[in-house]
């Protein structure tokens, strides 16, 4: 296993490199290789190192600076796609590899220093707790499940929600009961006996829609028949009445709420 010398803060000759990279604020992928090799071989000269080993290894990059120079100065190479070559394609993925390793041990030295101010216990988890199992397991549950199957599930349970509503009733709305008006009414019934002169209670009630209708109608009649406006009459004990108007023809007036009251009302 080799031994790593630090020179002057550069652990090698890519160390150096990157360091004149970073100070130049150059872009990694696009080097002044002419800049870079001066600043090397500016380096190169002070160096006070007499350890082979560290200077064949700065040497051999000096050579491969001044190679990737003297290229950079001829025609482009042209590789076997029709692109043209850069001399500095190589040098530049070595840079990268070393910088991503330096970046991992830098990251590795943090974890190791703060190693020590971790601590870890054993897990003091119930033993009830611990057995505990779902009830369900999602894991076998869903177990083949695909997009597919949970689009025909969908379609399934949407179909069965629309078969439960009735095509009719779905369309309808809120139906309320209006209020029906007393004196509105007594109008009404006056409006027919005067049309109609003499009739059965059981005619008057045929075009009634509802039981507040019919309620509301019987209440009329009792009014008209206390203001003296019509007559009712039975032969027999729950026979039709017959019901019969006492204005004479032609002789009809403006009927007299007053005792009716403001505000009488039957409501739905």
């Amino acid at each position: 296993m080799g031994i790593s010398y630090k020179l002057d803060n550069f652990e090698g000759p890519l160390d150096l490199l990157l360091h004149l990279i970073d100070k130049n604020k150059v872009n990694i992928y696009d080097i002044p290789i002419v800049t870079i090799t001066e600043q090397y071989l500016d380096y190169m000269n002070h160096m006070e190192t007499e350890d082979l080993n560290i200077v064949s290894e700065f040497l051999v990059m000096a050579a491969t600076l001044i190679d990737i120079k003297a290229r950079m100065l001829l025609p482009k190479e042209i590789n076997e796609e029709g692109e043209e070559e850069d001399p500095r394609a190589e040098l530049v993925a070595r840079l990268l590899e070393y910088k991503y390793f330096k970046y991992m041990a830098s990251e590795l030295r943090d974890r190791e220093v703060g190693a020590d101010r971790l601590l870890f216990k054993t897990p003091t988890v119930p033993a009830e707790v611990s057995k505990y199992e779902p009830p369900i397991d999602l894991d076998k549950l869903l177990d083949g499940l695909t997009l597919a199957k949970l689009q025909e599930i969908f379609r399934a349970v949407t179909k069965r929600t629309q078969d439960r509503v009735d095509p009719i009733r779905s369309r309808f709305g809120n139906i309320r009961k209006e209020a029906v008006s007393l004196e509105d009414k007594i109008a009404s019934v006056m409006d027919f006996a005067r049309q109609h002169r003499k009739f059965s209670f059981r005619r008057m009630l045929e075009g009634q829609p509802d039981r507040i209708e019919v309620v509301v109608t019987f209440l009329a009649l009792l009014e008209l028949m206390k203001i003296g406006k019509i007559a009712l009459t039975q032969e027999h004990l729950f026979d039709d009445m017959m019901i019969e108007t006492l204005e004479p023809e032609g002789g009809e007036g403006e009927l007299d709420f007053t005792d009716l009251g403001e505000e009488e009302k039957v409501n739905g």
